[in-house]
């Protein structure tokens, strides 16, 4: 497959799944089963065509990055600068190929889920339409060769994913969670623009390769590298929104008020992994500073949504949590100097994750329809206290969360174990060079809660005795459009798709093939160079995996004690810990603080700015208004008694001179004369007397 055919697939990629947007807008209803097998198609489609690059890419062009462009807009030459034009276009190196598979493979198989999970739904064409121009979004970021292109997704990621939350817009709760997801995100897109403007000013340009080739030169006018680390947190600000990172991640629990597959597309491994993959793209622009920061960031947002999932019930929310924690892992992998290993989390967990959240509705589609059956309208049907038992009725679904629950949980022979080892390393290597031991310390206790947290679920749902022996006699296996689907996911979840070796260390062809490119990364601005801090991880390695085994087996142990065995009551903790219970169910309480301190200090704000406006501002105009009118009537009375008063005097005056001279003007000679003759007279007797 030679350059121009790659470029070619992965433009089929990009535009059919907006091409299918479109169609199903339009035509959508009018097609047989409102077009469901159209989208879901193209999406298979897409999915081979990133298969064949894929291989391609990494068999025979290894080490090529695949480029296509065009000139978008010339701007002709500009003073100092020189010639100014945007150019756009296609970069294809390894991540890309990566990208494409995870991107169009979740989504084909959410899309073939949703046929049944969704059937039936008032605005089932839409929905499906919805994820077409998601899934378009997600695929220019990941095509992107320059910061514009990844912007334009970027924004059009942020609206897709509110037209999806808001799916069922008729609950206030999900119209809510549209409208703060949408909010929230703005928040961090603001900081990633200012990033973007600051670069184009000192660069010039918006293209990747572009500026880090300048950078890679030694040639950063940018004055200081004060700079430079500004850009890259800003920039990094659109991640924290889109990656659901500390503290804008509170959008994210929300959105599971959207449709359960919409949480597994966007939730799991697509759109929160957008932020992951721009570090991970633009991560040779990133100084030391920036990268520290980047760690801690990544580290409070594990630890607080991690310690926030063990005290949640409602399943989805659970995986919720363990999503934002994940997402902090895969940010402190890359925070660290961890590169690979944060990009290779991000690939296995979109596989487990996506699982879990199709997992989750499979078990809310079985108990949903059980309590549709009794119609019993007050069950919650997502509550796992409402749960239990349902392994014998859900087998598929039970082993399917079996495997999804090893992955995540850190076990050997599942893929999360591999890539969470990497990263844990990472963080052990860091600390041994920068001194930072919070780090490490911190994400091993967040593996411990791991593992605790997800068994949790696992025996709250399938095991133990369910709540209501007339309800689970309903409950019943999902049909093989949403189990297929849980089956790839968890033959994904194995390791032996991402090394040959399950106690990998990093040393498997996928990290290998996604192993940060050094050439392109400039000294100046690394933490460590490369080569010597992979030694040092590898140094660790072994250190990293016999700490996280015990930390996992330790949350698994008191887990098992806790939900299954039930040595240990969960009730009595929460009773003898009650602030603490409280704190963790509230969500460390940050929503409140949002509503209470940043919300409600708007609308006290707004209020201030009414009564200011209502106050000063129509007072100025009020009163301004009044002395015109005052004015206005002194002006008019001025005008019509002492100006009209003269004029109107001075027509009376030359009125009455002329009714009087009118007398003389009889139009008779002998009169003239006789004036005359007085005239001459008169001027005698005057000029006689001088």
């Amino acid at each position: 497959m030679s350059h121009e055919t790659i470029i070619t697939f992965s433009q089929i990629i990009l535009l059919s799944p907006l091409i299918g947007f479109v169609l199903m807008v339009f035509v959508g209803k009018k097609l047989p089963r409102q077009g469901d097998w159209l989208e879901t198609g193209i999406l298979f489609l897409a999915f081979v065509l990133s298969a064949a690059i894929f291989f391609t890419k990494l068999s025979l062009y290894h080490d090529e990055t695949i480029r296509w462009s065009f000139t978008w807009a010339n701007f002709g030459t500009v003073p100092v600068i020189g010639e100014l034009k945007m150019v756009l276009g296609i970069a294809i190196d390894n991540l890309t190929a990566v990208m494409l598979v995870v991107v169009t493979l979740v989504s084909a198989l959410v899309h073939l889920f949703s046929i049944e999970y969704m059937h039936g739904d008032i605005r089932y064409h839409r929905y499906f339409a919805y994820l077409g121009i998601f899934t378009f979004s997600m695929l220019f970021i990941v095509l992107a060769d320059n910061f514009f292109s990844i912007y334009v997704g970027w924004e059009l990621v942020g609206l897709s994913s509110y037209l999806l939350i808001s799916h069922w817009y008729e609950k206030k709760s999900a119209g809510d969670a549209a409208k703060k997801a949408f909010v929230v995100n703005r928040v961090g897109d603001i900081g990633m623009f200012s990033g973007i403007m600051i670069l184009w000013y000192h660069f010039h340009t918006m293209s990747f390769a572009e500026i880090f080739e300048m950078m890679k030169a030694g040639n950063i006018p940018m004055g200081s590298e004060a700079w430079l680390t500004a850009a890259g947190i800003l920039i990094f600000c659109g991640a924290v929104g889109k990656s659901a990172q500390f503290p804008l991640h509170v959008w994210l629990p929300d959105a599971m008020e959207g449709p359960t597959p919409v949480s597994a597309l966007i939730h799991a491994a697509t759109m929160v992994a957008a932020g992951v993959y721009l570090v991970g793209r633009t991560y040779p622009m990133y100084t030391a500073d920036a990268l520290m920061v980047i760690a801690y960031i990544g580290t409070i947002t594990a630890f607080i949504s991690a310690t926030i999932a063990i005290a949640q019930n409602d399943i989805k929310k659970v995986l919720a949590y363990s999503t934002v924690s994940q997402l902090g892992f895969m940010i402190v992998g890359l925070g660290v100097g961890a590169y690979t290993a944060g990009l290779f989390h991000l690939v296995t967990h979109a596989m487990f994750k996506a699982g879990l959240f199709l997992g989750s509705g499979s078990v809310i589609h079985a108990m949903h329809h059980a309590t549709h059956h009794l119609n019993d309208h007050h069950t919650d049907p997502q509550d796992m206290r409402n749960m239990g038992g349902m392994k014998s009725k859900m087998p598929l679904t039970f082993w399917a969360f079996v495997i999804y629950t090893a992955a995540i949980a850190g076990v050997p022979l599942f893929s999360g174990f591999l890539s969470k080892d990497m990263i844990l390393a990472g963080t052990l290597a860091y600390g041994e060079t920068t001194g930072q031991w919070l780090i490490p310390i911190t994400l091993f206790f967040v593996a411990g809660l791991t593992a605790f947290y997800m068994l949790r679920l696992m025996f709250m749902t399938f095991f133990g005795t369910h709540t209501d022996s007339h309800r689970f006699e309903h409950i019943h296996e999902s049909p093989k459009a949403m189990t297929i689907p849980l089956m790839i996911f968890a033959t994904l979840s194995l390791f032996i798709y991402f090394s040959f070796n399950p106690l990998d260390g990093g040393e498997g062809w996928l990290a290998k093939a996604i192993e940060r490119p050094e050439s392109v990364v400039p000294t100046s601005v690394m933490a460590l160079p490369y080569h010597a801090f992979h030694e040092v991880m590898h140094h660790f390695h072994w250190t990293a995996l016999g700490l996280s085994l015990f930390v996992a087996g330790l949350g698994m142990f008191i887990s098992y004690l806790t939900y299954y065995k039930k040595s240990i009551s969960a009730d009595v903790v929460a009773a003898k810990l009650p602030r603490l219970h409280k704190f963790l169910l509230n969500k460390w309480n940050i929503d409140d603080i949002y509503d209470n301190g940043i919300v409600e200090g708007m609308k006290m704000f707004t209020h201030v700015l009414r009564w200011f406006d209502g106050t000063i501002i129509d007072g100025i105009v009020n009163g301004v208004g009044s002395l015109t009118k005052v004015f206005a009537n002194f002006n008019g009375k001025f005008d019509k008694y002492v100006v009209d008063g003269l004029v109107n005097l001075l027509a009376y005056t030359v009125g009455f001179f002329g009714l009087l001279l009118r007398k003389t003007q009889t139009g008779r000679v002998q009169t003239y004369i006789a004036f005359v003759v007085f005239g001459v007279v008169v001027i005698f007797f005057i000029f006689k007397g001088m």
